[in-house]
């Protein structure tokens, strides 16, 4: 399992292709030939862009929901709506594929965010305006979900 760390800013060429920064790149190497998915993230304008590793896990777990019930289908479909594969070309550039930029309204400054086994990519004014929503009272979420017990105290 891929545990990514950092926040990193950087731009979009007119093509809508984009440079990884070097340190997510070391951090990304042990998985960097088998290529990358890009998607649009489920609650949020942003795309995330997963490594093929970690997308096989997703795609196993989506294997494992029943097509013939309606809502599995129907979230299946809209989950993987725009999905591309992505290989970073010699210089280490993505191409973000047209319909995704506009998703996710992504201008020229851009940040990418590690979310653990994935990077978020965010147009940095919209990063910025969700880290400080004030509607959302981070102490609180933190609480609410890493406060209960423990998985060694569950035992």
């Amino acid at each position: 399992m891929i545990s990514l760390i950092g926040v990193h800013e950087c731009k979009l060429d007119a093509k809508g292709r984009m440079l990884l920064p070097s340190d997510l790149k070391k951090q990304l190497l042990p998985v960097w030939g088998e290529g990358f998915v890009v998607k649009r993230s489920v609650f949020h304008s942003c795309l995330e862009l997963h490594p093929m590793t970690e997308w096989k896990k997703v795609m196993e777990r989506l294997n494992k929901l029943n097509r013939f019930v309606k809502k599995n289908n129907d979230f299946i479909r809209l989950f993987t709506a725009g999905v591309r594969i992505v290989e970073p070309d010699g210089n280490g550039r993505v191409l973000v594929p047209k319909d995704l930029l506009n998703f996710a309204e992504l201008q020229k400054e851009v940040v990418l965010s590690s979310s653990i086994n994935m990077v978020e990519i965010w147009d940095k004014n919209k990063y910025e305006q969700v880290l400080n929503d004030p509607d959302l009272d981070f102490a609180a979420l933190a609480e609410e979900v890493m406060g209960g017990p423990t998985p060694e105290e569950n035992d």
